[in-house]
């Protein structure tokens, strides 16, 4: 692979620097193309002597373009580093406005992901996404919703805390994918392709060698007058013949194989990770694919570029001449068709393999970038966490919290005034939780679960398309709930505000009922209210305990500390709170 520079340092400087070299390159190239075509006009008109000049000439012109090339590339580098130098401060300050915000993903029937804040504005998707394809968002956002494995987790915290120590690599595979990657093909038409085999006839590829070199004699003779035009012409009618049989398959090729920009980003990405030494099993076994013997797979795209630079510029003014004179389809047919033969399949593999590396560098890079750097704990039952946070709060903001739960208080039951912090608090453990699935570090100093799911009712809101209520929406999720945990799955559940959509005399009996029954299974979570009676349920229950939040009410203004407390919580704030919005109470005379 060229030598780029991925130094993010001083880039103002360097886009000067190689924004100069093309311009020179770009002028250089227009001065010698004028010249190439006068020393044509010149061999045919004057003495073939010129053909030397001419043949240099073409030389010259074919390394100046691949010089700017280069120059063009480590351009678009340097634009890449800049534009994740923008997007790597803004997660690092939680200002996420303008990154994407995977909300197309956003699922309101899942076990948790609409709750927890992984998707949409100023969410854990806008952390973690350092993908540049489709497949890449999309694997990246089904592994974030996908459920709990601590064994896979294990194995992907190993991997993405290897890679959070290889800065020059992250940088290296990131900026490739934003500087060359363009998506104007989906990749399941040209993996489709390249398993597909196209057949070529031994009279194809005989005419693929008598092409090139009855032309080249045909054109000697006709310009020293030995063979009169007639003949060259009867020549280019045989071959279009020919060039008929395999004007479908190329046609079909130049359709199917991506733009050089898409092939460019996989070629240089393999060829970084062609180079990448790894001690973690799950990147061995991901580079694995990579590393084939005979031929680099780096090459491999290479070559199929080579091919595509062809096939799809067969169209080209210069080209349909010299296509009619040598038959080159015919030779470009054979190639290709030899090359699928043997590479295809192997090939066919990597975009679907490189989308899991599209994954790991994001895993890495959120590791670098703003991870928690927390240590996961073994946990035999239930949760245990120390020191907690929401990695979506500032650094320096987010108060943290201690958090145990286990098979002697399996069911706690979480009270406090208005905007104290308990929804924020039941969040921060299931983001954790989602985190640590995902095999990377919590935002704790210490964080660990048993093997369970996690369930959470807490965005429930009313749909008049489907003449749904926010109550009824809630009670479905909660009926979702009952239905698993009965069938005896483990369930770490989450919900907040219980029953919040009917009268209080209801919601409090149906509270109670649902804890008695969930008492009797194997699921064990938090719930929130503002019923203060239930805190009663403590002294008749044995697996329920009482934690809560508070606020300090001032003349003016009302103080909360965030932090959470043992016991039922002993005051609301409610009241004040509307006194402070401007509603007036007044004594009933």
């Amino acid at each position: 692979m060229k030598g780029f520079d991925f130094e993010n340092s001083g880039l103002s400087e360097k886009l000067k620097t190689v924004k100069g070299k093309a311009g020179t390159l770009s002028f250089l190239r227009l001065i010698v193309f004028f010249a190439m075509g006068g020393f044509f006009v010149l061999s045919v008109s004057d003495s073939p002597v010129w053909f030397l000049f001419f043949g240099i000439s073409v030389v010259a012109f074919i390394s100046l373009i691949r010089k700017y090339n280069d120059q063009k590339d480590q351009e678009a580098i340097y634009l890449a580093l800049d534009k994740m130098n923008l997007a790597r401060e803004k997660r690092i300050t939680r200002k996420l406005k303008g990154l994407d915000a995977g909300v197309e993903f956003q699922e309101k029937t899942h076990p948790f992901s609409n709750d927890l804040d992984l998707f949409g504005d100023h969410s854990l998707f806008q952390l973690l996404n350092h993908t540049v394809s489709n497949k890449g968002k999309e694997r990246l956002a089904a592994q974030i919703k996908s459920e709990f494995d601590l064994d896979q987790a294990a194995a992907l915290r190993t991997a993405s805390a290897e890679l959070s120590t290889k800065s020059d690599f992250l940088q290296a595979m990131e900026s490739i994918g934003n500087a060359f990657y363009n998506e104007e093909k989906s990749n399941a038409g040209w993996v489709n392709w390249l398993n597909t085999e196209d057949k070529s006839s031994l009279l194809i590829s005989i005419f693929a060698f008598v092409g090139p070199i009855g032309g080249l004699a045909l054109s000697v003779l006709a310009y020293i007058g030995i063979v009169p035009g007639a003949i060259v012409g009867v020549w280019v009618l045989i071959g279009m013949a020919f060039l008929g049989l395999v004007f479908k398959p190329l046609k079909k090729a130049a359709e199917s194989i991506p733009s050089r920009d898409q092939l460019k980003t996989y070629r240089y990405w393999l060829a970084i990770l062609e180079e990448e030494q790894f001690d973690s099993p799950l990147l061995k076994k991901m580079q694995a694919p990579f590393l084939t013997k005979e031929v680099k797979a780096s090459t491999l795209f290479d070559q199929l570029d080579s091919l595509g630079l062809w096939i799809q510029n067969r169209i080209n003014i210069l080209y349909i001449p010299l296509n009619f004179f040598f038959w080159t389809d015919l030779f470009l047919y054979v190639k290709l068709v030899s090359w699928k033969k043997k590479h295809g399949n192997l090939v066919a593999n990597f975009p679907a393999q490189l989308v899991e590396w599209e994954v790991m560098i994001s895993l890495g890079a959120f590791e670098k970038e703003v991870g928690g750097k927390g240590k996961v704990i073994t946990v035999a039952q239930g949760m245990e966490g120390k020191v907690v946070s929401h990695p979506l709060l500032e650094p320096g903001v987010a108060v943290p919290n201690d958090f145990v739960i286990d098979e002697n208080q399996r069911i706690i039951l979480l009270t406090g005034a208005n905007m104290s912090g308990k929804t924020t608090f039941m969040r921060t453990l299931g983001i954790n939780c989602v985190l640590v699935n995902l095999g990377l570090s919590p935002f704790a100093e210490e964080f660990g679960f048993s093997e369970f799911q996690l369930y959470t009712s807490m965005r429930n809101t009313d749909n008049l398309g489907e003449s749904v209520s926010s109550f009824y929406a809630e009670l479905s999720r909660i009926k979702q709930l009952i239905d698993r945990i009965e069938k005896g799955e483990h369930i770490f559940f989450l919900l907040d505000e219980i029953l919040k959509g009917t009268n209080t005399e209801d919601r409090i009996a149906g509270s109670e009922a649902l804890i008695r029954q969930v008492d009797n299974t194997k699921a064990l979570g938090i719930i929130s209210t503002h019923d203060i009676e239930l805190a009663e349920l403590e002294e008749r229950i044995d697996s329920v305990q009482n934690y809560s939040f508070h606020s300090e009410i001032h003349d003016q203004n009302i103080d909360f500390d965030y932090k959470i407390k043992r016991g039922a919580c002993p005051s609301f704030n409610a009241h004040k709170l509307m006194e402070l919005m401007g509603i007036r109470f007044q004594n009933e005379k």
